[in-house]
């Protein structure tokens, strides 16, 4: 496996998700300032932006933690997305969550996100543990997270994805490159 370039995180502002909940992909990438691609108008992509939304209505201050654009290279090359599912809660837990377009996987990509993710958990002071829900089907995402420290701290029924493992690690722990 070729080790793919660092991955930068663009802001998926909510002009841009409302764009792609509508189905203009044309507009949304000219918002976001990249190239979208078809699987971020996926039905799967559209219940997460409106998800996205809700919260960012609810606290429009929990928006810098919200998804972002998971980017490569010079040219924008968008490969998925990625973000936490909200501020780090009472006790400094924040989860996180990436998905890589069926074109970008098996190519490092997902290892890349994560790294981004767990680094800029470490950056805040406000975060301690940082957590991972993951179906005990997909064998890929389990993994991508070996190898990280994460340790399974039990199981959840998600009543959009189904029954979760959780796997936790201390957010202090910043990966290498």
């Amino acid at each position: 496996m070729r080790s793919p370039r660092r991955i930068r995180f663009v802001e998926l502002s909510g002009g841009v998700m409302s764009a792609l909940l509508e189905g203009d992909l044309s507009g949304a990438s000219r918002m976001a300032g990249v190239s979208l691609t078809e699987y971020f108008v996926t039905d799967r992509a559209r219940w997460l932006w409106q998800f996205r939304l809700d919260q960012m209505a609810a606290d429009p201050g929990h928006a810098r933690w919200m998804v972002r654009q998971a980017v490569v290279g010079d040219n924008g090359l968008v490969v998925g997305h990625a973000g936490f599912h909200g501020p780090p809660d009472e006790v400094g837990m924040v989860e996180i969550g990436y998905s890589v377009a069926p074109d970008f996987r098996r190519q490092g990509y997902a290892r890349s996100t994560l790294i981004e993710l767990l680094r800029r958990a470490a950056a805040e002071t406000a975060v301690t543990t940082v957590r991972a829900t993951i179906g005990p089907d997909n064998v890929a995402s389990l993994a991508t997270i070996a190898g990280f420290g994460f340790v399974e701290v039990g199981e959840q029924w998600d009543e959009e994805d189904g029954l979760e493992l959780v796997f936790e690690v201390p957010a202090c722990r910043v990966p290498p490159a």
